[in-house]
């Protein structure tokens, strides 16, 4: 994936905001249900390749080796892949599931006495039409909550424009030929800090389910500005604390994507010329609830982070903001999911053109006023007030500003985790 170094920072300052401290509205206990049942433990928002570079280009004759950190653990596990962007199909010609090989170094080394081979309708080749996705077969693989996972994919012919998730915050390797057996990584000769190919979720079958959790948002809940390769996402650090209780808890499924918009696609430049547009950005919110949402295993709770992209990129209103976080709530509602809304976080300060003016501030501030004094949502989490600075209200707290003025840095992410009523997302 080439993309301009200049642009790059912006895509990637095209944060949103997430769920914070206060609560308004209904709590839930959730009961759960005690039986075998799959769950998500991890899962990934996708998009189009690139209109240039190697998510243009795709794979051939080539592997990828992912990391990845599911929540929740299980006995059983299933991933599944994404050819959903695709323009064309693509043939998987092995696959494979192991844990890494913690005495070494290299991420990309794998625990060879946990190798196994994923078979998709009981054959290890399979191929995905365009369009579509591919769920392997159940496999029996211990997995522990919080444990790593690697998962090692071959794709002998080219694939076209893969269906990817451009910001993972996670070395992934690339090597050439079949290397899905391999325990070393050393012939994954590319390292890549971008991308997630194909692979959009992983599965697992556990006795006592609580269901799953989906984060709706943008760069702040994909963790733009988190330390590389240590899973500090604000979801990452909420899947801690609840398995911190030592209790059963709900998968937490992070579909953060970094510039994601309620009502524009990420193609759409924006307004004030900062941001030219990229596929890697996704489609509109609305039309992301079908993809990245409704279709995930044992989805019971989805919080919704958007709204701060509009705002700085797109100059919308307050009123066009609202009308579709409403919107999502009540599509959400409507499966009879429950639905949490977060407010706006601060972002006075970031660079670009007009990037944060007065009225945008204004249009911030009545959004996240109407959030407060809503009752239509299942919870409202404010992580406005957990992040911004008490003496500068438009600007994050210096303590949790990563630098660029719009996106938290670990500690901001483990303040917005840690400020989450647990009950309300059991």
């Amino acid at each position: 994936m080439q993309v301009p170094k200049q642009w790059r920072a912006v895509a990637l300052t095209a944060a949103l905001t997430l769920a914070g401290s206060t609560l308004a509205g209904a709590s839930y206990g959730g009961s759960g249900r005690h039986d075998n049942t799959w769950v998500g433990t991890w899962a990934t928002a996708v998009t189009h390749g690139n209109a240039a570079g190697s998510t243009n280009l795709g794979l051939t004759d080539q592997s990828v080796r992912l990391v990845v950190r599911p929540s929740v653990g299980g006995d059983k596990i299933r991933i599944r892949l994404s050819n959903i962007y695709g323009e064309k199909t693509v043939t998987v010609g092995a696959a494979t599931v192991a844990k890494p090989n913690k005495a070494t170094p290299e991420q990309s080394d794998i625990d060879p006495n946990t190798l196994r081979t994923l078979t998709f309708n009981g054959s290890g080749t399979a191929s995905m039409v365009k369009g579509s996705e591919l769920l392997s077969d159940p496999l029996n693989f211990e997995l522990g909550n919080l444990d790593d996972l690697v998962v090692s994919l071959y794709f002998p012919v080219n694939t076209g424009p893969t269906t990817f998730h451009g910001s993972s915050l996670q070395e992934n390797f690339v090597g050439p030929s079949n290397l899905v057996d391999q325990p070393g990584g050393a012939a994954y000769t590319l390292t890549r800090r971008c991308c997630f190919f194909f692979l959009s979720g992983v599965d697992v079958q556990t006795e006592d389910s609580r269901g799953s959790i989906v984060v709706l948002g943008d760069s702040i809940t994909d963790g733009t500005a988190s330390t590389f390769n240590a899973n500090n996402r604000w979801p990452d650090q909420l899947a801690e604390r609840l398995a911190a209780t030592g209790k059963p808890f709900p998968g937490v499924l992070n579909a953060g994507l970094a510039g994601s918009r309620l009502n524009h696609d990420g193609t759409e430049p924006s307004d004030n010329g900062a941001f030219p547009g990229f596929n890697e950005v996704g489609v509109n919110s609305l039309a992301r609830l079908n993809e990245d949402v409704f279709p995930q295993t044992g989805v019971r709770t989805v919080i919704t982070e958007l709204g701060v992209n509009d705002i700085w990129m797109s100059d919308d209103s307050a009123a066009e903001i609202i009308g579709a976080l409403r919107q999502l709530n009540t599509q959400v509602k409507q499966r009879g999911l429950r639905s949490i809304v977060s407010t706006i976080t601060p972002f006075e300060g970031m660079g670009g053109t007009d990037s944060w003016t007065p009225a945008k501030e204004a249009t911030r501030q009545a959004v996240n006023s109407y959030l407060r004094s809503s009752r239509e949502f299942d919870g409202v989490l404010d992580f406005d007030k957990v992040l911004r600075d008490p003496a500068a209200p438009s600007k994050l707290n210096p303590l949790y500003d990563s630098g660029d003025h719009i996106h938290p840095n670990d500690a901001g992410y483990q303040a917005m985790a840690a400020s989450v009523p647990l009950k309300l997302v059991r």
